[in-house]
């Protein structure tokens, strides 16, 4: 018998995977090289001494401002956000919130202004505080409270249906307008300066007294033209009321909850919304409107002077606003006024 052993195959016989010697491990792919990261540096300046008031290195090229002003708040805790503005010039507007760095026209090192905005409050705050002090201060002279009139007229009433009416009317208007703060709009800045609060107040304060005080006198008399003056006024009121809230209602759902974005503002199904076929704002032409039917039911010359002031004031408003939509939208509606259809 032969007893040399002769090697076999290393695969003969043998199931797969089963070799006697081992294969060749594969060769490993080539590792990517990883792409290098951009950081930005980002220096910010006070904007009146050019003193530098913070370094930040290494910043993500795709942070927003409102993440370097949180940056910024660590190094110098007394500038919270809200009281940041930041800015390319010293002179120039403040940057947005949602502005991107690296989509700014900035080197890899960029210099930023900051201005301190002054102690921020939020708008919420600001609108419930100057639209409760008319509702409660109103009711004080409509109830006739003592040390208004004199003693003999302490809580006595009125014998007038138009005293009653408007104070009807002048609620209903404060009060839609503290539960709009409330759940309908949707404000695109969270806070404005403190100081704002003291002016604001002191013009809805002030004014709702004054208007008070007139109308619900013992001495008040009622408008010339009597019922069908204050029916005409009424309706009005009423018709302007309702479109007011029906354009803060559409604005509301132009733009969803938590978002900044701008869209032009078009009419829907609701009629007082086509207004938006002429002018701008709307919400002010009816918040104009109001007063003017409040100004004919009571013919009281505080009246008539605060709906004057507003009106200046919602000018302006709707002037900036209509401007702004002009520069943003290159295919905004060419017929709307700010305010007035065709002349204002």
């Amino acid at each position: 018998m032969d007893m040399n052993l002769v090697p076999r195959e290393a695969s003969q016989g043998l199931p797969p995977g089963l070799n006697c010697f081992p294969w060749p491990a594969p060769p490993k792919a080539a590792k990517k090289p990883k792409k290098a990261v951009l950081f930005f540096e980002v220096e910010i300046l006070d904007g009146k001494t050019r003193e530098k008031l913070c370094f930040l290195d290494k910043v993500e090229p795709h942070a927003t401002i409102a993440e370097i002003k949180n940056l910024f708040t660590k190094s110098h805790p007394q500038w919270y956000p809200a009281r940041q503005s930041l800015r390319l010039d010293p002179k120039g507007k403040s940057l947005k919130d949602e502005d991107v760095l690296q989509k700014l026209p900035v080197g890899t090192t960029a210099t930023l202004y900051f201005r301190d905005l002054g102690a921020q409050i939020s708008w919420v705050t600001v609108f419930l505080t100057e639209y409760a002090g008319p509702l409660f201060i109103y009711l004080l002279f409509y109830f006739r409270v003592p040390f208004i009139y004199g003693h003999k007229y302490d809580f006595t009433s009125s014998r007038h249906t138009v005293v009653h009416l408007a104070c009807i009317c002048h609620s209903f208007h404060y009060v839609k307008r503290l539960l709009e703060t409330i759940f309908v709009h949707r404000f695109s800045h969270g806070t404005m300066p403190l100081r704002n609060i003291f002016k604001n107040c002191t013009y809805y304060w002030g004014f709702a007294a004054w208007m008070a005080y007139y109308i619900n006198h013992p001495l008040y008399t009622p408008p010339t033209h009597g019922a069908q003056q204050v029916k005409l006024a009424l309706a009005i009121f009423v018709i302007c009321q309702l479109g007011n809230f029906s354009i803060h209602m559409a604005l509301r759902n132009l733009r969803p909850a938590g978002s900044k974005a701008r869209k032009i503002p078009f009419p829907t199904k609701n009629p007082f919304t086509w207004l938006f076929l002429l002018v701008s704002c709307p919400n002010y032409t009816y918040e104009v409107g109001s007063w003017i039917g409040f100004t004919i039911m009571t013919q009281c010359l505080p009246v008539a002077l605060f709906s004057l002031v507003g009106f200046i004031q919602m000018t302006i408003w709707a002037k900036g606003k209509h401007r702004s939509y002009l520069k943003e939208f290159h295919n905004y509606p060419p017929l709307r006024s700010p305010i007035v259809p065709f002349l204002l």
